[in-house]
């Protein structure tokens, strides 16, 4: 036999997993931004089904038990408020979201990486008051040299972003794919156009 035959009856259409839902706070804003706060729609249902979440929007599209026939959930709210996080965790993810993932130095969106303002040879910290993003180029080019020496300037000063500004950088970035009963939900406190 070609394969494994078991596989064949185990994989499901490429249709149906392709159905994240947009996971909702109880305040109905999305718990993050970027990345885009989605469950996979077996993880959709089953909140649904443990009474966790409220459906505010379906697919077309639909599953079948035995005994049931479900819509696929696009939108789903918590019953239960979740407290954002106040404190930033510093990671590379989003430090190149504070710098809205371009040099800091020449402002080019490809081929990042982080660089230390200080260099660390010279005493520099890991920290967000010392680290920016930076492409391979002008990383190489700065080298352990302070910014006057390598006669390179930062587009603007590093420093800790609290939560609220990151997650705002977050709505700059939209994923791939939205589905167009997210909208509402994603852009519904920006500013109208007059």
């Amino acid at each position: 036999m070609d394969g494994d035959f078991r596989t064949e009856f185990t994989r499901q259409p490429s249709g149906v997993k392709q159905h994240p839902a947009l996971v909702l706070n109880a305040d109905y804003r999305p718990l993050s931004y970027y990345p885009l706060s989605l469950w996979p729609w077996q993880d959709a249902v089953k909140a649904a089904y443990m009474d966790r979440v409220d459906i505010v929007a379906e697919y077309d599209q639909v599953v079948r038990s035995p005994s049931t026939v479900i819509r696929i959930p696009s939108v789903v709210v918590l019953k239960d408020y979740v407290k954002p996080q106040k404190r930033v965790a510093f990671t590379r993810f989003n430090l190149f979201l504070r710098d809205e993932f371009c040099c800091q130095y020449c402002g080019s969106r490809g081929d990042l990486t982080f660089d230390h303002v200080v260099p660390r040879a010279a005493g520099g910290v890991t920290s967000w008051q010392n680290v920016v993003a930076a492409c391979s180029p002008c990383n190489l080019k700065k080298g352990s040299k302070s910014l006057r020496q390598a006669r390179m300037s930062l587009r603007k000063p590093p420093r800790q972003p609290c939560a609220e500004e990151l997650r705002n950088m977050g709505r700059r970035f939209p994923p791939n794919y939205l589905h167009e009963s997210w909208m509402d939900f994603l852009y519904w406190d920006a500013e109208l156009d007059q």
